[in-house]
Parts: C-alpha cells; sequence; structure tokens
C-alpha cells in the first residue's frame, strides 16, 4: 500500500476520484456530501481547502466527520456537517454546486422514499450543477436476486437493497428535466452484487 497516496485521499470511491481527475469538481464550488458516513469521501477535500458540508442520520458518523475535519482543516467549522437525514435535510434550496450521494440512495425502504431522498437532493443543487450518485442496482444481475416487495431485493451476497434498473434511472433524469453528464456506468462484483454511478446536471 502507498501511505502517502492513502493518507491524501483515504478510501475514496474511485468514480469520485475520476470526478476530481475530469476537473468537475473545483475549489470555487461549495460541495454536500449528503450520507456522508464516517467521511471516507471527504479526507482529499477537507485537507485541500474545499469548501465542503456533510450529512448523515448518524451522530456518531457526524461526529467521527468533525473529528476528521478538526485534524485536517483548522479552519473548517464542524458546524458545516449535520446530523440529518438525506430525505429532510435543512439546507436552503439551490445551496451547492456539487452534491455527493454514495451508497446512500439504496437504503430506500420504498420507491416514495426513494423519491423523496431524491427530490431533496435535486432541490440543494444549484442550477448547473452535478450530482454524483453510486448506489446498487440490478443492472447485470436482474436473474440472480430475489424480490421481497417495495422494490427491495435480496441479493446473491444475502444484502438487502432497494434496487433500481437503468430505465429507471433514466425516467427519473427526464422527469427532473436534468441531463446525464456522465454514461450511467455499472460495476459487478463477482456476480454477487452491482453498484451503478448516476451523474446528473441541471440545467440552468
Amino acid at each position: 500500500m502507498n501511505i502517502e497516496l492513502q493518507e491524501q485521499f483515504g478510501n475514496i470511491d474511485i468514480y469520485l476520484f475520476d470526478q476530481l481527475l475530469k476537473g468537475n469538481i473545483t475549489k470555487d464550488m461549495t460541495i454536500l456530501d449528503a450520507g456522508c458516513g464516517s467521511g471516507r469521501n471527504l479526507r482529499y477535500l477537507l485537507q485541500s481547502g474545499y469548501n465542503v458540508y456533510a450529512l448523515d442520520r448518524s451522530e456518531e458518523a457526524i461526529q467521527h466527520v468533525q473529528r476528521l475535519g478538526e485534524k485536517l482543516a483548522p479552519e473548517w467549522s464542524t458546524e458545516q456537517a449535520r446530523v440529518e437525514s438525506l430525505e429532510n435535510m435543512s439546507f436552503a434550496d439551490q445551496s451547492f454546486d456539487f452534491v455527493i450521494s454514495s451508497a446512500v440512495l439504496h437504503f430506500a425502504e420504498d420507491e416514495v422514499h426513494f423519491d423523496q431522498m431524491v427530490q431533496e437532493l435535486w432541490r440543494v443543487l444549484k442550477p448547473g450543477g452535478r450530482l454524483f450518485a453510486r448506489l446498487a442496482s440490478s443492472i447485470g444481475i436482474e436473474d440472480h436476486v430475489k424480490p421481497v416487495g417495495n422494490q427491495r431485493y435480496i441479493l446473491p451476497d444475502g444484502s438487502m437493497r432497494f434496487l433500481v434498473d437503468e430505465e429507471q434511472l433514466r425516467r427519473i433524469t427526464t422527469a427532473l428535466q436534468g441531463e446525464l453528464f456522465e454514461p450511467i456506468k455499472t460495476t459487478i462484483v463477482a456476480g454477487q452484487r452491482c453498484m451503478t454511478t448516476w451523474c446528473v446536471r441541471k440545467r440552468t
């Protein structure tokens, strides 16, 4: 393991790292990590001086992010990390240029809950802003997932997730009047689960 790279980037999602490389995330942006967990995608952003906010429903997770911020970015306000649910955020409309939702949406209880979360992510995004979402899907393993109701499935790895497919993501993109700024990409992990990257730009 390259310790220097590990300290700089932590366990950042490889597809989010790709967004950095492409210049889709810049220091003049206001960024939200919605469902940040313990901050795996925040290490580089915090220590590099990005204007980043974070939320998670877990108080323990947010405390961890606040400690991470105090260590890596002393000038960063810990008040920018909040204990909140994604479907009921306190941020004002059109607050962010780039919104991250990594491995969160597939915990939706049903389609109504999923739509609530997506609408909130979209509400806080500025015109011209970008939503980066990574979520579980059925793409490529359709015959290997077992429905349990409310668009939730048991995956081959034994986990239960709310699953989307490409048609649904395209339909939601159209309903939001957004546009894909990256092709929909799906990674199949050993036939056990699938993770899809959904990147949508809010038209100005």
